[in-house]
């Protein structure tokens, strides 16, 4: 029985991360410098799951969280930003932002959301059952 709660808490644990990825995304959204202060935009991050390992065979963990390295950077043409791209570059003019969607960060964390909520109601379930199962046998 504590197996089916193990499940469902590693379950709220992942979708809790992935919520905060999403909030970190939509955060740096227009983010186009880095710590130190250089021109670098901000890159998408999102979550991998894979099952649990051998110490909880049940349930799922957080693989990684992965940078999306492989997305163009949103051109936003600005000639008057101190950012833009110098005369002598290509993109002359124009400021590299991330390329963040934020309806499709939205989506992610809908479905973070809602899966959270089935993990809580899969807790919720299985603390009914075991609440029964102790008045049947008292």
């Amino acid at each position: 029985m504590y197996g089916s709660l193990d499940i469902s808490v590693s379950g709220m644990i992942a979708q809790r991360t992935r919520m905060d990825v999403v909030a970190a995304n939509l955060a740096n959204r227009d983010t186009i410098l880095d710590a130190v202060g250089n021109p670098s935009e901000f890159k998408r991050r999102f979550v991998t799951l894979a099952p649990a390992g051998r110490d909880a065979p049940q349930g799922v963990r957080v693989h990684s969280i992965e940078i999306d390295a492989d997305s163009e950077p949103r051109k936003v043409w600005d000639p008057t930003n101190p950012y833009a791209k110098p005369s002598d570059h290509p993109d002359a003019g124009y400021v590299y932002y991330p390329n963040i969607d934020p309806v499709t960060e939205e989506i992610n964390a809908m479905e973070a959301m809602r899966s959270y909520e089935a993990n809580v109601s899969a807790a919720d379930a299985t603390k009914s059952m075991l609440a029964q199962a102790l008045r049947l046998i008292a």
